[in-house]
């Protein structure tokens, strides 16, 4: 009987490990529950703007904007995919976003840009420790956090995969299985996630989290 007993305390030790650490779809893969929107032209509609097309998450890219989860998130791994449908440009994965009212949040961006993906940007006043300003030079608008390595992205029209780490303050990314870069982030452990509207039409999908424990 002890043993049974014993067993059974550690099978509902795992169950309960793995409800924990359970992944999330961010996007259910037919409407866009879940996640709120910020245009800097509030003339246009969200709706016109951020979409779904057969299965996937399509932003227009004009005008310049994001899509930000309602739930806030602190220690966890996301997996992001993304595709330039036409021509590569500009967009981006927002991360620890504090302020979603605002155009320019306090937040760490994963850059996307075509021929870029990897590269930090700090936003709205956001900090690495490993950005670096030189002496007698003043902080930029937007720092950035150079990548580690050559592009790693697929060719346009192909799928990228984009997997970040974030724990305890420290940024991993991973930008089609290369590792591209690591940041320290002291000001910021919890926020949302956003996707960014910037240049032209981009394409999102299986875009999941799993909490770290």
């Amino acid at each position: 009987m002890k043993i049974i007993f014993v067993n059974i305390v550690i099978l509902l030790t795992i169950l309960s490990a793995n409800a924990q650490t359970k992944t999330i779809e961010l996007f259910n893969g037919s409407n866009l529950d879940g996640w709120g929107f910020v245009l800097k032209d509030l003339s246009v509609k969200p709706a016109d703007v951020f979409s779904v097309k057969n299965g996937v998450i399509a932003i227009a890219g004009d005008p310049f904007g994001y899509m930000y989860t309602e739930k806030k998130f602190s220690d966890f791994h996301l997996h992001v995919e993304w595709r330039w449908p036409e021509e590569a440009t500009n967009s981006g994965i927002f991360l620890f976003v504090q302020d979603e009212k605002k155009v320019w949040s306090n937040a760490i961006e994963c850059q996307l840009r075509a021929g870029d993906a990897g590269s930090f940007v700090l936003l709205g006043g956001s900090d690495l420790a490993e950005f670096k300003l030189p002496a007698g030079q003043e902080r930029p608008a937007f720092p950035v956090v150079k990548k580690k390595e050559a592009s790693s992205e697929n060719p346009t029209g192909e799928w990228n995969n984009a997997d970040i780490t974030c724990k305890n303050g420290t940024i991993t990314v991973y930008i089609n299985g290369v590792f591209q870069n690591k940041g320290t982030n002291s000001l910021h452990k919890q926020g949302r996630i956003a996707l960014q509207s910037e240049g032209k039409e981009i394409w999102f999908r299986n875009v999941r989290i799993t909490p770290l424990k």
